[in-house]
């Protein structure tokens, strides 16, 4: 059986919403990664056989398949294919998945998996149409985040344990800022911003001031004596980030070294009322397939989609806190929905690499329950 690698990952800084990225179009976000991500590797990009991209909000300039069109601003060869997918929040994640699917089969030897979103420019949930009838009369059909309040109470997470886990994100990714632990995974681009040129080097959403007595005069954002706020929620976000993987055999042909081999892939489905709770027993699923226990990880990537689902995740599953998103997550970087999945792989590999740690797992909840997996082991 083949082995799939992963040689290579960058993304893009993460801007805020109606901040760095709100005058730039989807598609050259996404070409700049692509080109960048050929250019830093140094593959020929004939080599590639395909480009598969996560987006969740597929429409307007992220419709009409964004993948090919900015494959094609990439100045890619015109043979390469390229399609675009949505499992919502896991969909760079699954572009991942799935490439190295194509690669373990035996189909494909090198594919770019990647990711976009500019919610700024493509609000969330404007590709959508109210739900039928005949799904809401076996549903009850709410918003994420009502879903992340029922699991604050079902899992006993107090207001202060969420905002104390917020801070937590805002000050480690801060800390990675700093020290320059984001340099090697950021790849800077110019854009344009209110009639000049801007050069963006860092993610624009951290909030190193960030404090829990701050975040504690928040009014609660979903009702009136909730626990889920702006504070302790992810960002709405703009960005992108890509993935090279190949196979083992195929690497050692180009000369190129890989960095993880992709060990175990996985996906679920969960009540779509909950919603969010589907990394828990997916993380105990693909822990059982990959024949390791949580002890064997050396570094969790759960996403922060709200702090109840990480902590509820932790209060299952008890790993070191000290393993889980040690760069901070979606909470202080933000969250592009659609290239969510591809930052956090590119965060894992680097934070496996830096730490000279061995094994990763990254997972994350999906809209309308469902939840994705990726082990990678570092090489």
């Amino acid at each position: 059986m083949n082995e799939a690698v992963i040689v290579d990952a960058l993304r893009l800084p993460v801007g805020r919403r109606k901040g760095v990225y709100s005058e730039t179009r989807s598609e050259y976000l996404l070409s700049e990664i692509l080109k960048g991500l050929v250019n830093h590797s140094e593959i020929d990009p004939t080599e590639i056989n395909d480009v598969i991209v996560g987006c969740v909000t597929q429409n307007e300039e992220q419709g009409n398949n964004i993948a090919r069109i900015s494959a094609l601003m990439a100045e890619l060869p015109e043979e390469i294919p390229a399609t675009s997918l949505n499992r919502k929040c896991g969909s760079s994640q699954q572009a991942i998945n799935q490439a190295a699917q194509s690669i373990i089969a035996g189909d494909q030897e090198v594919v770019i998996a990647a990711g976009i979103e500019n919610m700024t420019r493509h609000p969330l949930g404007t590709d959508r149409v109210d739900s039928p009838s005949e799904l809401t009369d076996l549903y009850e059909m709410i918003p994420q985040g009502e879903s992340a309040e029922r699991i604050a109470e079902k899992w006993e997470l107090s207001r202060d344990q969420l905002d104390e886990f917020s801070v937590r994100s805002h000050q480690l990714a801060e800390k990675a800022t700093r020290s320059g632990a984001f340099s090697r995974e950021i790849l800077p681009i110019d854009v344009e911003k209110d009639g000049a040129k801007v050069t963006v080097t860092k993610d624009e959403g951290i909030r190193p001031n960030s404090t829990a007595e701050k975040l504690s005069t928040l009014s609660p954002a979903f009702s009136a004596n909730g626990r889920i706020t702006a504070g302790n929620s992810s960002q709405i976000s703009d960005g992108t980030a890509a993935v090279l993987l190949m196979s083992s055999k195929k690497a050692e042909e180009l000369g190129l070294k890989p960095r993880a081999k992709v060990i175990a892939r996985d996906v679920i489905g969960s009540d779509p009322t909950m919603m969010l709770t589907g990394p828990i027993p997916l993380t105990k699923r693909i822990l059982k397939t990959a024949g390791l226990s949580v002890q064997d990880i050396d570094v969790f990537e759960c996403n922060e989609a709200f702090a109840s689902v990480p902590l509820a995740w932790m209060k299952e599953l008890n790993p070191y806190i000290e393993k889980v998103n040690p760069r901070g997550g979606a909470i202080a970087l933000g969250h592009p929905t659609g290239a969510s999945g591809a930052r956090l792989m590119t965060t894992l590999l680097h934070e496996l690499e830096d730490m000279d740690k061995r094994y990763g797992l990254q997972v994350m909840c999906c809209g309308g329950g469902m939840a994705t997996a990726t082990i990678i082991e570092r090489i």
